[in-house]
C-alpha cells in the first residue's frame, strides 16, 4: 500500500485493500486527493475525514459544525463556498476554520490574506462543510432573494404578457429568480432530501423537501414569482415553457450543495399554476449493502438462497418510494459481476454500477422494457435487472426468460408479496407461467430510523398486543430530538421486509387459481415473517418507534383470524377459538393441520374432502 492515508482507512475499516489499490490507480490519471476519490467510490466520508486528521495530526469536527456569529461576519458566503470551508472561531489574530482539505495552500494563503488573520484549520467533511454553509448562511441568504424579488420588475412578477414565450424566458433568467432556484437545491441537496415540492398558491409558492419521507418547508417565494420559477426550472429540465396547460418531464443535472446530483422533473397544471416536483438523485452517494437495508441475518441467508438459483424471476415489490430500486442495487452488487454478463433496463438510470451494462429505457423513441428486453436476450445475459413490470408484454418475456435459464429481477407495485402473484396473474400473464417462472418475492416499506444520538425509551403503559399474536411491550422507543437530526428525533430510514419463497405447495396454488389469502397462508405456514412482524420486531429492537409502525399493525389487525364459529378475533398459533371453543382449521385424525385447498392429508393421505371441513377432523 503506497500512501499512509490508504493504510489508515484499512487498519480502520473505512475501506479494504482493493478498494484503496483501484483508487489509488484512478489517482494516477486525475490527480485528485485520495480521499476524495475514495468517498465518490462509496467510503464513509467521516471516516476518511477523521483518518486524514490522524494522518496531519490536525483536529477532527464532526458534525454538524456550528459556526460563531462573529467569525461568520468575517467571512462572506460567497468566499467561503469559494475556498470549499466553513469559518468556526475567531479571535484578534486566529481564524479557526473546517476544511475537507486542509492541505490547500492557496486557499488558506487567500484565507490569510482577506481575514488579515492566521488560519488554524481543522479537518471536517465536505458533506458536513456543505451544510453548514448551508445553515450559516442560508436564512440570510432566502432574505436576500425575497428582498430582491419583491423589488423586481413587473415583466418579472408574470404578469401582464406572461402568456408569452419571450417574456417567461426573460423573466426566468433575472438573477433573484435564477438565486431563488439555486438556494431551494442548494438547500434541499444539503438535507438529504429525496424530493422538492414547488406548490404556487394564491399567497405564496410554498417549496417542500421530502426527507427520510416526509415533506417539510424550506423556502417560501413570493405568489408573483411563480410562472417564472416554473420556467427557471423547466428549461434547466428541457422543457418547452409555452405549454402550461399540460404535464411535462424532464431532466437535469446541476451541483449543490458540493455534490453533483441528478434532477428527474415533472410539472402538473393546476388552478393557481402548474406544481413542480423534482426527484433529486445522488449518483455519489454511498449505495447500502443487503444487511444494511434492514434486512436480518435469516432473511439475507434465504434472500441468498433463492438468487443462488440462479434462474427465475425474482420481483421487489412496494408502493412508490419504498426504495425497491435501492434494493435490488445492493442485490447486483452482491453479485459476481466479473464472471457473468450482467445488464440492466432502467427508466432512468439512477446509480452507476461498474462491472455491467446499463440501458436507458426511452418509450418515446420506441425503446420500451418490452423491446429492450427482446434485446437484451441476444446478449447472451446471466442476470437482467428490469427497472419495474409495467404490461403483460414485459411481464411475458420476463417470466420467459426465467424459464430459459436466466435469473430476471425486477419490481412490481402490490402491497405485500402474496400479492405479487394475482398481480401477474391479472397483467395477462399465464399462470403456467408464473409458477414455473417465479422464484421468490420481497415486499418492502420504509420507516424511518430514530436518531441514535437522543432516542429513548418510555413505558408501554396499557398497549396489548395481544389480540394481533404480538408480544405486550414494557418499554419502547420514543424520539426526542437534536441537532444533529434537526430536531425530529429521526435520522436516516431502514426497511420492513417479508419475503415470499416460491416452493412446490405455492406452485400448485398458483396454477389452481387460489387467491392471494391461501398463498399466504402456506408462505406463513413455510415460515415466511410477515411485514408487520417484522416492523414491530425493529420497535422492539429501538430501531424506529411505535407511532412509524401503526399502518402495519393496522394490516396485521385487518388480517387478523377470526373464529368461524362466532367471528371472535384469534391469536396467532390459537388452535382453537378462546371464546366458544371451535377448532381454528380442520386437522386431520393424525394431528396434521390441513390446508385450505387440501383434497388428501399431507400426513396419512386420508381422503378430505368426504369429511366436514368446519371442525376438528380427530373428533
Amino acid at each position: 500500500m503506497a500512501t499512509t492515508l490508504g493504510k489508515l482507512l484499512v487498519e480502520r475499516g473505512v475501506a479494504s485493500e482493493s478498494q484503496v489499490e483501484a483508487a489509488l490507480e484512478e489517482q494516477r490519471d486525475t490527480r485528485e486527493r485520495l480521499g476524495i476519490i475514495l468517498i465518490r467510490r462509496g467510503a464513509d466520508a467521516e471516516g476518511v475525514a477523521r483518518a486524514l486528521a490522524h494522518q496531519l495530526r490536525l483536529d477532527y469536527a464532526p458534525p454538524p459544525l456550528r459556526p460563531e456569529a462573529s467569525a461568520l461576519e468575517l467571512l462572506p458566503r460567497q468566499l467561503a463556498a469559494r475556498l470549499r470551508l466553513v469559518p468556526l472561531t475567531v479571535t484578534q489574530r486566529t481564524l479557526r476554520v473546517a476544511m475537507a482539505d486542509p492541505l490547500d495552500a492557496s486557499a488558506i494563503d487567500d484565507l490569510q490574506f482577506r481575514t488579515g488573520r492566521r488560519a488554524e484549520p481543522v479537518v471536517a467533511s465536505a458533506v458536513a462543510i456543505s451544510r453548514a454553509q448551508t445553515e450559516a448562511y442560508g436564512d440570510e441568504a432566502a432574505r436576500r432573494v425575497i428582498s430582491r424579488l419583491a423589488h423586481a420588475p413587473q415583466a418579472l412578477n408574470g404578469e401582464g404578457r406572461d402568456e408569452e414565450t419571450d417574456v417567461l424566458r426573460h423573466a426566468s433568467e433575472a438573477p433573484p429568480i435564477v438565486a431563488a432556484v439555486d438556494l431551494m437545491l442548494e438547500r434541499a441537496v444539503a438535507s438529504g432530501a429525496s424530493d422538492v415540492h414547488v406548490e404556487p398558491s394564491a399567497t405564496v409558492v410554498a417549496v417542500r423537501a421530502r426527507v427520510d419521507g416526509v415533506l417539510r418547508s424550506i423556502l417560501e417565494l413570493p405568489a408573483a414569482t411563480a410562472a417564472a420559477v416554473t420556467s427557471r426550472i423547466k428549461i434547466m429540465a428541457g422543457m418547452d415553457i409555452a405549454v402550461k396547460r399540460r404535464p411535462q418531464d424532464g431532466r437535469s443535472a446541476v451541483t449543490a450543495a458540493g455534490r453533483r446530483v441528478e434532477l428527474r422533473i415533472s410539472t402538473l397544471p393546476a388552478v393557481d399554476g402548474e406544481k413542480v416536483v423534482i426527484r433529486i438523485l445522488d449518483l455519489a452517494e454511498r449505495r447500502p449493502s443487503l444487511a444494511t437495508l434492514g434486512l436480518g441475518p435469516r432473511l439475507v441467508v434465504e434472500l441468498e438462497s433463492a438468487l443462488d438459483r440462479e434462474h427465475g424471476l425474482f420481483l421487489v415489490t412496494g408502493p412508490t418510494g419504498s426504495g425497491k430500486t435501492t434494493t435490488l442495487y445492493a442485490v447486483l452488487e452482491s453479485r459476481d459481476r466479473v464472471g457473468r454478463n450482467v445488464l440492466t433496463l432502467e427508466d432512468p438510470v439512477e446509480s452507476r454500477l461498474d462491472g455491467l451494462t446499463q440501458v436507458h429505457v426511452q418509450p418515446r423513441a420506441g425503446l420500451t422494457f418490452a423491446a429492450a428486453l427482446r434485446s437484451v436476450l441476444r446478449q447472451d445475459p446471466d442476470t437482467i435487472m428490469v427497472g419495474e413490470m409495467r404490461d403483460r408484454e414485459t411481464a411475458e418475456i420476463g417470466l420467459a426468460a426465467a424459464l430459459t435459464g436466466h435469473l430476471v429481477l425486477s419490481t412490481l407495485h402490490t402491497i405485500d408479496a402474496p400479492g405479487a402473484v394475482s398481480r401477474l396473474v391479472e397483467m395477462g400473464a399465464p399462470r403456467y407461467l408464473v409458477a414455473g417462472g417465479l422464484v421468490g418475492v420481497l415486499a418492502q416499506r420504509l420507516v424511518r430510523r430514530l436518531c441514535p444520538d437522543c432516542r429513548t425509551v418510555i413505558p408501554a403503559g396499557h398497549y396489548d398486543l395481544h389480540s394481533l399474536g404480538l408480544p405486550t411491550p414494557t418499554h419502547l422507543p420514543r424520539a426526542v430530538g437534536c441537532d444533529r437530526c434537526g430536531g425530529t428525533g429521526y435520522r436516516g430510514r431502514v426497511g420492513v421486509f417479508e419475503l415470499l419463497r416460491v416452493d412446490a405447495a405455492i406452485r400448485e396454488l398458483i396454477l389452481e387459481g387460489a387467491p392471494a389469502d391461501a398463498v399466504r397462508e402456506a408462505a406463513a405456514g413455510a415460515g415466511m415473517v410477515p411485514l408487520p412482524v417484522d416492523a414491530w420486531a425493529k420497535v422492539e429492537a429501538g430501531v424506529t418507534t411505535l407511532d412509524e409502525v401503526r399502518p402495519f399493525l393496522a394490516l396485521l389487525a385487518d388480517a387478523a383470524a377470526a373464529c368461524r364459529c362466532c367471528g371472535a378475533a384469534l391469536g396467532r398459533g390459537h388452535l382453537f377459538c378462546p371464546l366458544c371453543g371451535g377448532a381454528v382449521a380442520r386437522r386431520c385424525r393424525c394431528g396434521v393441520a390441513a390446508g385450505p385447498h387440501w383434497r388428501f392429508c399431507g400426513g396419512c393421505g386420508l381422503h378430505l374432502s368426504a369429511v366436514e371441513r368446519v371442525g376438528d377432523l380427530s373428533e
